[in-house]
């Protein structure tokens, strides 16, 4: 029983995550109806810049939140006016492939430049653990949990 309420608590939580994914994806093709290659990517973008800002610029948690957060709209941004802007009055399947040849880029890109090795993502906020019915659970797990739903 501890370890059916352990995975429902982990499965809430990474599945929030991938509701928030979904969401932005959503959002992207009902508005310019492009699916987006490259969003997962961007996000991508924003994790590095938030581990560069925590471990070099030795910012605390929440100014590399929104560093992270400003990097990741601004790469967006550059991504539209340089790859998807001038593909706007062209065939469909050219905006399509172009976001394919975006996300490459920018993964191998990012691999180039720091190699595919794991990082760590440096422990910035304490985390307080709960036990309910024998389960732990995090305080971010019920943020995780409770933010798509707003």
């Amino acid at each position: 029983m501890q370890t059916l309420m352990q995975q429902i608590i982990n499965g809430l939580s990474l599945g929030s995550i991938y509701a928030l994914l979904a969401l932005g994806y959503t959002m992207v093709y009902g508005i310019i109806k492009l699916i987006n290659f490259a969003h997962g990517d961007i996000y991508m973008l924003g994790a590095f810049w938030g581990y560069y800002a925590i471990n070099y610029l030795h910012f605390s948690f929440v100014p590399a939140l929104l560093s992270a957060m400003v990097m990741a709209a601004l790469s967006g941004v550059l991504i539209e006016y340089l790859a998807y802007r001038p593909l706007r009055n062209s065939p469909r399947i050219a905006a399509l492939i172009t976001a394919i040849g975006v996300s490459f880029f920018l993964e191998n890109g990012m691999s180039f430049l720091f190699g595919a090795n794991a990082r760590n993502f440096p422990q910035v906020i304490t985390t307080k653990t709960y036990q309910i019915l024998g389960s732990m659970f995090q305080m971010c797990n019920c943020l995780f949990c409770s933010h798509p739903w707003y």
